[in-house]
């Protein structure tokens, strides 16, 4: 018997994405050094460009709930651009369907877990970065679960994620393998403005692919 579950409905926890997709948490922290490792010197034209997209995210978060849509356009879109992901050799692609199965538990039981993917980067027809941005009402933590299900759709080279409210950020790397990890968190409501790190970890993780 086949089932067919929303992504979005039916897994939302981590614990659920490694009991029925047979994933493994990889603690070492080498296996994703892209974001905390020589990571590329910013100009002073692209930090300025971090802090305005700082401030209009803090101002308009003031006056009350960001949506997912106002969200990309503030955040998620402009670190995208000035990371090179609108450029060539990467094509973006938005609403991709998913579709993965499951573990089988029983021989005669199919589970498939079906998904649109709210931006998808494609370089040489592999999944670069899947965005999975939520408004500001969520709590990256339910995007997380999500993210890594649509990653684990790619059965290529590893895969990176980015999941943001636009105030929280977060990436994460997976491997054809099922092995995966989570970046520290980036938060714009700290001293220091920590888009910087979120994108020069997007050129990092763009200049990586490139040389593949």
């Amino acid at each position: 018997m086949v089932t067919k579950l929303a992504i979005s409905r039916h897994c939302n926890s981590l614990a659920e994405v490694r009991a029925r997709f047979g994933v493994k948490f990889n603690p070492d922290v080498s296996f994703f050094s892209e974001w905390h490792q020589n990571l590329p010197t910013l100009t002073e034209q692209e930090l300025q460009r971090c802090d305005r997209i700082k401030q209009q995210y803090l101002y308009h978060r003031d006056h009350g709930h960001i949506g997912e849509g106002l969200v990309n356009q503030i955040v998620i879109s402009p670190l995208l651009d000035i990371a090179g992901f609108y450029d060539s050799p990467f094509e973006v692609k938005t609403e991709q369907p998913v579709q993965i199965e499951a573990v089988k538990i029983e021989a005669d039981d199919e589970i498939i877990y079906r998904s649109r993917i709210d931006t998808l980067v494609i370089h040489k027809k592999l999944w670069v970065l899947v965005i999975e941005s939520k408004g500001t009402s969520f709590n990256i933590e339910e995007g997380m679960a999500q993210a890594l299900i649509y990653m684990l759709s790619n059965n290529s080279q590893p895969t990176y994620g980015f999941i943001s409210n636009g105030g929280f950020s977060i990436f994460v790397k997976a491997t054809k393998d099922g092995q995966y990890i989570f970046s520290d968190e980036f938060s714009v409501y700290r001293r220091r403005n920590e888009l910087y790190g979120v994108l020069g970890t997007m050129k990092n993780i763009a200049q990586s692919l490139i040389l593949i």
